[in-house]
């Protein structure tokens, strides 16, 4: 009869072992920090009251999604590369790229002898958006001017061609959750 308390008890502790393990276990992942979950997009949120609106300037294509960049003073070889990923990303959309329009902004000083070998539509950029495009990042802003997504400016063409993939990726998953048309 021992033999047999001493197996219930048994049973016992391992059925609340196993209830009481994934509780425990959880809560020394979370208090450690060693789960980052949650995000799937690679670029980096923009805050959402951060519009055309908000910075004073209109909307150039208010029907599509847009790519914007900020073309600098001297273009570089990582501003020639940027400039090739984001026409290569565009094109990369398929079906989909009638809907987003790649923009390129400029200053009185830029290097629009870098655009010889492109085809984009260009537009004078103001003091608010040129704040929001230095350093030659990447932004995306959808079709009721709210900017969305930021990409910075990286180095070398792997970065730049795995930050092509980031942003092709990101813009498939916008235009196929997009109830904005």
């Amino acid at each position: 009869m021992n033999s047999q308390n001493k197996s219930k008890h048994k049973a016992l502790g391992l059925l609340l072992l196993a209830f009481i393990a994934p509780v425990v276990i959880a809560k020394l992942v979370l208090s450690l920090n060693l789960y980052h979950g949650g995000a799937t997009n690679h670029g980096e949120l923009i805050n959402p009251e951060t519009s055309y609106a908000s910075l004073g300037v209109e909307n150039p294509n208010p029907k599509e999604w847009q790519l914007l960049y900020l073309l600098p003073a001297q273009c570089g070889d990582a501003c020639r590369e940027r400039l090739y990923i984001l026409r290569q990303s565009h094109t990369a959309l398929g079906p989909d790229q009638a809907r987003v329009e790649p923009l390129i902004l400029t200053h009185p000083d830029s290097d629009l002898n870098a655009l010889s070998a492109f085809h984009f539509n260009t537009r004078p950029a103001n003091a608010g958006l040129s704040h929001w495009l230095d350093e030659q990042q990447l932004i995306i802003v959808d079709p009721l001017g709210s900017l969305v997504l930021r990409y910075p400016q990286v180095q070398g063409r792997e970065a730049h061609l795995a930050q092509g993939k980031a942003l092709i990726a990101d813009l498939r998953k916008l235009l196929k959750l997009s109830r904005v048309d």
